[in-house]
């Protein structure tokens, strides 16, 4: 059996890396990062939204701004012609 990444992967899902800063309940001033990683899909990103909207209802620091980068893992395979032959003894 394929592991769940995998079959992901394969379902066109791509791995999703968003940059969360927001402000800390106690000091409004300060900004703190987070970094959020998983297999999602691009462009409406299902499951980076419900993280977010999870955090709103349920954590105290408030968003400040989301950063998001997304790269699918399996993509078509690179072929290149070679014109030469190289023996090793």
């Amino acid at each position: 059996m394929a592991s769940k990444d995998f079959q992901h992967q394969v379902l066109r899902y791509g791995l999703t890396t968003a940059e969360i800063l927001y402000r800390r309940p106690d000091f409004q001033s300060i900004l703190q990062t987070y970094v959020w990683q998983d297999y999602d899909l691009w462009p409406k990103f299902p499951a980076l939204k419900d993280f977010l909207s999870f955090w709103e209802k349920s954590l105290e620091g408030p968003l400040f701004s989301v950063t998001v980068t997304h790269s699918k893992l399996i993509k078509p395979a690179e072929l290149r012609a070679v014109d030469g032959v190289f023996r090793l003894h």
